[in-house]
């Protein structure tokens, strides 16, 4: 007992030193890491003030390559570190936790980096209310378009504007980057609570992003249900409706992007078809039909849309180019249309272009203002441009009286906006864009009957002029940029009106044959 009791005091007393010891290592290794982190930030941070501005952290860039998608909302760009807290390790780095920082991520929004991983995750979105009124006819919408805007002498015309309240379109999102041998993949789930009925007092959750995308920025291939190649919002606003000229379609497709010179990107997709057309029996798609039509749609597609975009971007300008071809069909065998069962089919194609012009290119006393402008002309592209019309693709003469070699033809349409985007100071801005859109008919369309949907829902020309004024009180002037953080508070006036195709003596009895809306809305935006 005595030699057990000896071996367990110089036990004790090894033990004792080895903690000792171990602490002090600890300390070196710590004070050795606080050196190397505090030069490596002053080296990141050393960075000359612009005019006007203070001295500010600025973190470092990561050296893996990035990825971005088209996103209906432009993302927003990181804030600025908190004073004191080192900025985050590049994403891939080997070394992941050196800087002792291992949890943070370099992706903006509540993000963390997944520990013994090349992987980060972020959660990200915004809660959003907005409020609106009328002062023509009854909307009953928080979203209105132009081409649903009431016509002048209906009875929602009749009754009278209203005032709502919403926060349907308030969104959360998820998205992960991880290195691969690949290059980086990125994921991203996103929905908002947008679905349903727009008057229900009950928001549905509805998928708006589910993608993975993997590659360098040389080269990356996107696979999933994202936001078509052809979307573009060219202005901001406050309403979250597809306004006049405006696209944001999302679908299925299989996309691949290449930079292919400084500045320069190239994207080519195959998307989700969907033939809308209109005829005497109403407006048809894929997977609808007008009421009273039972069974399966004759509207049909053989093969995918092809779409493609050319972007260039250089210190605030922005130049894109984005052409689309498509193929629509019909086909009544075995469907509720009246026989003889037909097949016809015609080929849609359209071409856009839009552009972003920093003002103090002319002059820095514009500071960070912005000249927008967008244009497009094609035939049978009505549904990627959802503000615009619903079911005009093609109109088809199929159940007129006295036809027997029915047609489907592709309807032409044109369009344009422009806006100035003007920062009084970084924290408050305004936004002024007009809008102006043309469909073009075959002369068959006056045969549909008067009053009928058919009838009152091809618009011929289309205007449509937003004036803002946002406050952004985290806003702050970045370089040649503005971030505006994360609350928005704003208030938007909006003018629309619309012509139907044939005037009084289509929409009569209902209506005269032109409608006029001007609505006002308050917004509140907060992200994170």
């Amino acid at each position: 007992m005595r030699r057990l009791d000896a071996l367990q005091a110089r036990a004790t007393e090894g033990d004792k030193l080895i903690s000792v010891l171990r602490h002090r290592v600890d300390e070196l290794e710590a004070r050795d890491k606080h050196s190397k982190s505090q030069a490596a930030t002053a080296r990141r941070d050393v960075v000359a003030p612009t005019a006007g501005q203070k001295p500010s952290a600025i973190p470092v860039a990561s050296a893996e390559p990035r990825m971005t998608a088209n996103a209906a909302v432009p993302p927003q760009a990181a804030a600025a570190p908190i004073p004191g807290l080192r900025p985050p390790e590049p994403m891939g780095s080997q070394f992941d936790g050196e800087g002792e920082d291992a949890l943070r991520s370099d992706l903006p929004g509540l993000s963390l980096r997944i520990p013994g991983a090349q992987s980060e995750v972020r959660f990200y979105g915004f809660a959003n209310v907005n409020g609106y009124h009328d002062f023509n006819g009854r909307n009953q919408s928080d979203a209105p378009t132009v081409q649903t805007i009431p016509l002048s002498g209906s009875p929602a015309d009749i009754q009278g504007g209203d005032t709502g309240l919403s926060a349907r379109f308030s969104r959360i999102g998820m998205d992960t980057r991880t290195a691969t041998a690949w290059g980086t993949l990125e994921t991203r789930v996103e929905g908002d609570f947008g679905g349903g009925t727009a008057a229900s007092p009950n928001a549905v959750f509805r998928l708006r992003q589910a993608w993975g995308e993997v590659g360098t920025e040389q080269f990356r291939v996107l696979v999933g249900w994202a936001n078509s190649l052809w979307n573009e919002g060219v202005y901001e606003t406050l309403n979250f409706s597809t306004n006049l000229n405006q696209s944001f379609v999302r679908q299925a497709q299989v996309r691949a992007t290449a930079t292919l010179a400084p500045g320069l990107t190239g994207h080519v997709s195959i998307e989700m078809p969907d033939t809308q057309y209109t005829s005497a029996a109403g407006v048809f798609t894929q997977i609808s039909t007008p009421a009273g039509f039972g069974g399966l749609s004759p509207s049909f597609a053989s093969v995918p849309d092809l779409l493609g975009r050319l972007e260039y971007r250089n210190d605030g300008l922005g130049l894109d180019l984005r052409g689309l071809l498509r193929d629509l069909t019909i086909r009544t065998a075995g469907t509720a249309a009246a026989p003889p069962a037909v097949e016809r089919n015609t080929a849609g194609w359209g071409v856009a272009g839009s552009g972003r012009f920093p003002m103090r290119w002319l002059s820095p006393a514009f500071g960070p203002d912005e000249l927008v402008g967008m244009a497009y002309y094609g035939q049978g592209i009505g549904r990627y441009f959802g503000g615009n019309t619903f079911g005009q693709d093609a109109l088809s003469n199929i159940g007129l009286p006295g036809v027997v070699d029915p047609s489907l033809d592709a309807l032409p349409t044109y369009g344009a906006s422009a806006g100035y985007r003007r920062f009084w100071t970084p924290q408050l801005r305004s936004n002024f864009v007009y809008s102006y859109a043309w469909q073009q008919y075959p002369s068959y369309a006056q045969l549909f009957v008067p009053g009928s949907a058919s009838a009152t829902s091809l618009n011929s020309t289309m205007q449509q002029g937003i004036v803002n004024l946002i406050w952004s009180p985290f806003a702050e002037l970045r370089g040649n940029s503005v971030g505006t953080g994360w609350l928005d508070v704003g208030l938007e006036y909006v003018y629309s009106h619309r012509d139907v195709y044939g005037g009084t003596a289509a929409t009569a009895p209902v209506s005269i044959g032109s409608g006029t809306a001007n609505r006002i809305l308050g917004s509140a935006t907060v992200r994170f």
